[in-house]
C-alpha cells in the first residue's frame, strides 16, 4: 500500500456520536493512559515533530480526533484514559465518548493500544484491551517508552504485558520507542496490513 504518510491532515475533533465520521475509509483508532505518550507515538509514526499535540500536561485529547492521512485512511486519535487531574465530570464524558465509538464496531478498521513498557497494565488497560477485543477488530499493542529500560528488562517486561493482558500466539505486540524511533517499521507495516485486509 503506497500512502504518503506526509499528506496528513486534521479533519475534526468529535465532541459527540453525531460527529463521528462514517464515509467507508479505514479507521484506525489510537487508545492509551494519558501519561503514555500517545501523541509522541503518532509523531513518530508520521516523522512529524508537533503533528498530534504533545502536552506538557496528560489529557490533552478531550475528543475524538481525526487526521485524513493521504485519503487513505484516518488515523483516529481517541480521549487519553486514566491519569489527567479533570473533573469527573469531564472523565464521565470522555467514558461515555468512548463507549459510544466503540459501540459502533462499523466504524472501526484496527485498534493501536498504547502501553508503558516499564509497568504492568493497568486496570483501566485491562478494561481498554476488552473493548477493544469486543468489536471484534484486529488490534495491534505497543510497548512505549522502551528506550527507559535496561536492556536485561525488555524481555521480562513484554513477557509481564504479554501475561497481564493475556495476549495469545496471534496477537502482535511491538516495542516501541517514539524518542528513538524503535519499532516505527514494524508498527506501519502492521497499520497497513490491517487496513487492507
Amino acid at each position: 500500500m503506497a500512502v504518503n504518510l506526509q499528506k496528513a491532515e486534521f479533519v475534526l475533533s468529535a465532541v459527540s456520536p453525531k460527529n463521528f465520521i462514517q464515509d467507508g475509509r479505514p479507521q484506525v483508532a489510537f487508545a492509551g493512559r494519558s501519561n503514555v505518550g500517545k501523541s509522541s507515538v503518532i509523531n513518530r509514526l508520521l516523522n512529524r515533530k508537533n503533528f498530534a499535540r504533545v502536552g506538557a500536561a496528560p489529557g490533552k485529547t478531550v475528543h475524538v480526533n481525526y487526521f485524513n492521512i493521504d485519503g487513505a485512511f484516518y488515523l483516529v486519535d481517541l480521549p487519553g484514559y486514566g491519569y489527567a487531574k479533570v473533573s469527573k465530570g469531564e472523565r464521565d464524558r470522555w467514558g461515555r465518548l468512548m463507549e459510544d465509538y466503540f459501540a459502533r464496531p462499523d466504524l472501526l478498521t484496527l485498534g493501536v493500544m498504547i502501553v508503558d513498557a516499564r509497568h504492568r497494565p493497568s486496570a483501566d488497560d485491562c478494561t481498554m484491551f476488552q473493548w477493544f477485543r469486543e468489536t471484534g477488530c484486529p488490534l495491534i499493542i505497543v510497548a512505549n517508552k522502551l528506550d527507559k529500560l535496561k536492556k536485561s528488562e525488555i524481555e521480562g517486561n513484554l513477557q509481564c504485558i504479554q501475561e497481564t493482558l493475556g495476549l495469545g500466539g496471534e496477537d502482535i505486540l511491538i516495542p516501541f520507542s517514539a524518542e528513538k524511533g524503535t519499532g516505527r517499521e514494524e508498527l506501519l507495516s502492521a497499520i497497513f496490513a490491517g487496513i487492507e485486509k
